[in-house]
């Protein structure tokens, strides 16, 4: 039996704010099915790093694409009415990072595209948003040692913070919970992480809510 009053939980944050580390400890607490997004399998992204005006469409494209296929397979075998799931993305991270990083004419071709695949999946009954500072992101990125995001600066993941936040406070369907996450350490500390859990037994308006 579900002991949260949720079946479809989204974990999401900027580069860094430790999504995967949350949702993989939420899904073996609530024997939740766990969805990650799989960043190896795109091989444009270490190419974007390094060229992004080049490579940014093809990056978001295989973002796109591969996104929409995990989901579509994996939510169609569960039953999001008594099942849990748990996920380290949103699918509309996809157009808050090609906001951020296409050309005007190639985000109006995303986005349409974006638009007719998007409207097959379920939304999350609740998004959990990891609010970090860039210093905090920068070192958890250097932390995990990805060698292609070890030139990613402070001023890129400001901006995409900043188009997660605007998106965000556009979403007045979703019930989100902004977490202020650069003083917690939820991997190692119990008792933040245990902050954190106790967070998913309560209900929440449509909308942001902020907790400090």
């Amino acid at each position: 039996m579900n002991p949260i009053p949720y079946n479809y939980v989204v974990i999401e944050g900027c580069i860094g704010a430790g999504k995967t580390s949350l949702a993989q400890r939420f899904a073996m607490d609530f024997n939740a099915e766990l969805i990650l997004e799989r960043f190896a399998d795109n091989s444009f992204l270490p190419k974007f790093y390094k060229d992004p005006l080049h490579y940014a469409f093809p990056v978001e494209m295989t973002f796109l694409t591969d996104r929409y296929q995990q989901l579509k397979t994996l939510l169609s075998q569960r039953d999001l009415f008594t099942d849990l799931v748990v996920s380290d993305y949103f699918i509309e991270k996809c157009v808050i990072f090609s906001k951020n990083n296409l050309q005007d004419d190639e985000y109006k071709l995303f986005t349409k595209i974006y638009d007719i695949i998007s409207t097959h999946l379920p939304k999350p009954d609740l998004i959990l948003y990891l609010y970090n500072d860039a210093e905090h992101l920068l070192q958890n990125i250097a932390k995990r040692g990805r060698d292609y995001e070890q030139n990613i600066g402070a001023d890129y993941l400001n901006s995409i913070q900043e188009s997660y936040l605007n998106h965000l406070k556009n979403s007045s369907n979703l019930s989100i919970l902004m977490v202020e996450a650069k003083n917690l350490d939820f991997v190692e500390n119990e008792l933040d992480y245990t902050k954190l859990k106790k967070m998913l037994y309560h209900t929440y308006p449509k909308g942001i809510t902020v907790v400090e």
